[in-house]
């Protein structure tokens, strides 16, 4: 973006169309180099191993976020919704801020890299660096983003199972995907949005969008989100770092770039970070994103120990594990006679079996009961469940947790085991 006196711009975003930062703060926080960073990590990680044009990034679908929010607010003041124009931009500097604290390649290496603090905690760490830094500009904005603020229905916009940053990321992945079973009516939804008891609800005649959405989430989730391969390349790229840690933790040397070699050798402590008492994590985090991880590993294929050598040049080349799904756990017995291969062939991979053969779970749920609900609003003004609503949506495998279970071993030695 260019830095001329003029900060109201207007940018052109291939999902949304045209969209007007709304104001010269937002407009500066989306020129700090903390929001900018988002431009280098991508926001499916490792999807566009499987759906070539998966490349978007964080930044993108934050401005799209930003947009969507300005609607729905928009709305709800046409709908009679008091909103003064301090929450009105609180809540637009809320959600445009809502995934800074995402590392390299997104969801693919949540709790792996930071250790045990998600991307919310970390996304909420450098809400507080911005806000010191603009002379506490973002306080209410901090307030709705953490449910803090008395009106609850900001933080339902922003953080629910019908929040902004969802309606965005189900058009953005399914456009840039082409998985068009995720493209959702957003101006639709956003137009049946109201208010009650201080909660985000939905107009009666919304139910029907409502459904859609959801079951469009769902197909997403299964044919995108957690399709095989893309599962398949996660869970490579988490047992590359965890290599690359052990050998660190042994003394093995392993190049790495500054911030990449920093969260390999550092435990992080949650409660310290939330306190503000670490300083040196929001530095080397500030410089970490896809760039200096892929950077990290092309040294590592390098490395004289052979597995995190084997593992790196595998997953830059897209040498990807072989993977199954079940409804049921793989026994460990299909296990031990995979490692039983690979003894029998005496391979080099049986120095660490574990970076080659291992099982695991993922589940998925459409709409979460014990979540906050989605309430419809009736014509009477009475308030339903949607599930109490919707016919669809009241059978169980759409609210209950989906789970498959997986096996990954080497590509190799598929037509020995099959």
């Amino acid at each position: 973006m260019d830095t001329g006196t003029n900060k109201l711009k207007i940018l052109n975003d291939p999902v949304h169309g045209f969209i007007k930062i709304p104001s010269e703060f937002i407009f500066d926080l989306l020129e700090d180099p903390w929001f900018q960073r988002l431009r280098f990590i991508k926001q499916l990680g490792l999807t566009d191993m499987v759906y070539p044009g998966a490349t978007h990034s964080r930044f993108l679908h934050s401005l799209g976020a930003l947009h969507l929010m300005g609607l729905a607010l928009t709305t709800l003041r046409k709908k009679k919704v008091e909103i003064s124009d301090e929450e009105f931009e609180a809540a637009l500097i809320a959600i445009l801020c809502h995934d800074l604290g995402h590392g390299p390649f997104s969801h693919s290496l949540e709790f792996n890299i930071s250790g045990k603090i998600s991307h919310e905690d970390i996304s909420l760490i450098i809400m507080n660096i911005l806000n010191r830094k603009y002379n506490n500009r973002m306080n209410m904005a901090i307030e709705m983003f953490t449910g803090k603020y008395p009106r609850r229905f900001f933080n339902d916009l922003i953080s629910s199972q019908i929040d902004m940053d969802r309606l965005d990321y189900l058009l953005r992945d399914s456009f840039y995907t082409g998985v068009i079973e995720g493209s959702v009516g957003s101006d639709r939804i956003i137009s049946m949005l109201n208010i009650a008891g201080n909660r985000l609800v939905v107009e009666e005649k919304g139910v029907y969008s409502i459904e859609k959405f959801l079951i469009a989430r769902r197909f997403m989730y299964w044919q995108v989100y957690m399709h095989k391969t893309v599962l398949s390349a996660d869970q490579m790229l988490k047992r590359i770092i965890r290599r690359a840690r052990s050998l660190i933790m042994n003394g093995h040397q392993v190049k790495s770039s500054i911030p990449v070699d920093y969260f390999l050798r550092t435990k992080i402590e949650r409660q310290e970070l939330l306190d503000g008492k670490n300083m040196e994590f929001s530095e080397m985090y500030f410089k970490l994103d896809d760039g200096e991880l892929i950077s990290s590993i092309r040294q590592w294929a390098e490395n004289t120990d052979e597995i995190l050598s084997d593992l790196a040049k595998a997953f830059l080349y897209r040498q990807l594990p072989a993977i199954e799904l079940s409804d049921k756990p793989f026994p460990k017995s299909d296990v031990n006679r995979i490692i039983d291969i690979l003894n029998g062939i005496n391979d080099f991979r049986l120095q660490d079996t574990g970076s080659y053969v291992y099982t695991g779970c993922i589940s998925n749920i459409t709409y979460a009961p014990s979540a906050p609900s989605v309430k419809i609003l009736q014509k009477d003004g009475s308030l339903r469940e949607v599930t109490e609503v919707s016919s669809i949506l009241r059978h169980d495998t759409l609210s209950k947790s989906t789970i498959r279970y997986y096996l990954c071993y080497p590509k190799d030695i598929r037509s020995i085991i099959n």
